[in-house]
């Protein structure tokens, strides 16, 4: 197999005494999609911002592109960066500029193009994502399906080779949360990238991944197909795809303490 495009060894990431990823190892392929799962807190988002760089870890390393992130020179980590696109839950447009406007941001920054290519460049990628005739609306003036997608176009703006997603589905109705599973698919397609995809929707998960990886309270506890992942047999897992709560309302402590705050003795009924 040929060398992953991200490695991650031995990722600890505490915050105050509060262990959040303990030893994670995880290898995501070139051209695959990977759908990272878990439960709320679990840890997903906290490996998908020190993949990309925006905190160091307490121990381990990450290598994107053969390059371990934590090491390198800031020019190295631009250009990591660049290659990079992130589509963050709330899409994190900026309000006060059109939808066009954003798109350009990643254009103007970190090339060298002359205007008039940043605006053909940027008609293309909103044309990608079905916002070819909504540059020059303004982010509160898009719906939340459409928000999503025009944080793709700008995470799209510089041809990454990785495309990063936290929680595309987040917030979406059923039928529009397909659409864009849909795009995330035909982009993947297109443009030969590889995508790590931080969510807990299932459904998403299935549809568009090739691996899925699953987080349990800070370690990565499996990393499989599809198939082999919806027939596993590890309770932690089934109860993650079965939607079963935790049994903590159940317990004799808790149901004491209800009773004691409404003022109940005993086991009276």
């Amino acid at each position: 197999m040929a060398d992953p495009i991200i490695s991650v060894r031995g990722l600890t990431v505490s915050y105050g005494d509060h262990r959040v990823l303990n030893g994670v190892d995880l290898d995501i392929q070139r051209g695959e999609v990977l759908a990272l799962l878990g439960a709320s807190g679990s840890g997903k988002t906290t490996i998908l911002r020190h993949i990309i760089g925006l905190e160091r870890p307490d121990s381990g390393t990450i290598l994107v592109r053969g390059t371990e992130i934590n090491r390198c020179s800031p020019a190295e980590l631009k250009a990591i960066r660049r290659g990079m696109g992130v589509a963050f839950q709330s899409g994190a447009l900026f309000g006060s500029i059109s939808v066009e406007e954003n798109v350009k941001l990643p254009l103007r920054e970190l090339t060298t193009l002359a205007d008039p290519v940043i605006d053909i460049m940027t008609w293309i990628k909103l044309a990608a994502v079905g916002l070819g005739d909504a540059g020059k609306l303004f982010p509160q003036e898009l719906s939340g399906g459409m928000i999503k997608r025009a944080a793709v176009a700008r995470a799209t703006a510089l041809d990454p080779e990785i495309l990063v997603f936290d929680e595309p589905s987040a917030g979406l109705d059923p039928i529009v949360a397909a659409e864009l599973d849909e795009l995330i698919l035909f982009l993947k397609r297109a443009f030969h990238m590889t995508v790590l995809i931080v969510t807990h929707e299932m459904a998403s998960a299935l549809r568009i991944a090739d691996r899925l990886a699953m987080l349990y309270k800070g370690s990565l506890i499996a990393v499989e197909s599809k198939e082999s992942f919806v027939h596993s047999t590890d309770p932690r897992i089934r109860q993650f795809l079965d939607r079963v709560p935790e049994q903590i309302a159940q317990s004799e402590s808790v149901q004491r303490h209800l009773r004691e705050l409404v003022g109940i003795e005993g086991e009276q009924q």
